[in-house]
């Protein structure tokens, strides 16, 4: 299937772009207006983009159904300020909740049950239940197209303060398991960081040789996966072969099944070494 964007009405268009840029962080933005009327509105488009100084950024659309601007974008620009907390599983409905339009001057903290807690450098409370809590200060807005139903902005904000739950670290490092963070999908699907759905992949040491210096037995394999392959292709050279490792087998298929069953273990060696093998 190919489409371009006038190909199918808006609303689909928003489905299929949330669908296939996946899975998005959720900011749970809290704002207030220069009366102190707070909001509370969650964005799926919202992500971190330098880290010196800390710089996040939302987009907050024009509703697609009244054209009108979100209370988060106009609060923002009225009062410079706002908190994001981050969004876990143990949150989703009361998000949910807060997720609905009610009418300018409404508490989404009330509606939804959270609990706000005082700010160290503004006025904006953060949300209690969350152990992820960015304090940020409008920095520029830029609007991707005209004031129309549906159109988006870039408000880019600069973190002044973080507070995080101490039980979100292991080893002194943000856990995922811990942190439990849920994210966007597209129509009504979200996807989380627990224990069964993230895991870790480290950065390469070296410049790996690369696929295209990988034998063709194992670049055309009908065993070996792509991951397979380039796991292969990380290596800073391929070894030399050692006469002393055993390994059975009577086909390629055979052969590379094993290597595969070594590379699934995370042993690279001994996946390099079944190849290296004479059949």
């Amino acid at each position: 299937m190919i489409l371009t964007p006038n190909d199918v009405e808006h609303r689909e268009l928003h489905n299929i772009l949330l669908s296939g840029v996946a899975p998005r962080p959720i900011a749970l933005v809290a704002s207030q207006d220069k009366d102190a009327n707070v909001n509370l509105s969650p964005f799926s488009f919202f992500n971190a983009f330098a880290s010196k100084p800390p710089i996040v950024a939302i987009g907050p659309a024009f509703s697609a159904k009244t054209g009108k601007a979100k209370d988060t974008y106009l609060n923002i620009l009225e009062t410079g300020v706002c908190t994001i907390s981050a969004v876990t599983y143990s949150m989703v409905e009361a998000i949910s909740l807060a997720s609905c339009e009610y009418p300018k001057g409404v508490d989404e903290f009330i509606k939804s049950g959270l609990t706000k807690i005082d700010s160290q450098s503004i006025s904006v409370p953060g949300v209690a239940e969350s152990p992820f809590i960015m304090e940020c200060t409008f920095l520029e807005n830029i609007p991707l197209g005209r004031d129309i139903g549906g159109n988006g902005n870039i408000m880019l904000l600069q973190v002044s303060s973080f507070t995080i739950d101490d039980n979100m670290f292991v080893d002194g490092r943000l856990h995922p398991h811990k942190l439990d963070l849920v994210s966007r999908m597209g129509y009504n699907w979200y996807s989380r960081s627990d224990e069964h759905s993230v895991f870790e992949l480290h950065k390469p040491q070296w410049n790996g040789i690369g696929v295209d210096s990988l034998p063709r037995e194992i670049t055309h394999s009908t065993v070996l996966t792509g991951n397979n392959i380039a796991k292969l292709a990380g290596i800073k050279q391929i070894p030399v072969k050692n006469p002393t490792f055993v390994v059975d087998f009577t086909t390629i298929d055979e052969q590379h099944l094993l290597a595969q069953q070594f590379l699934h273990s995370g042993d690279i060696e001994s996946a390099w070494q079944t190849l290296l093998k004479n059949k």
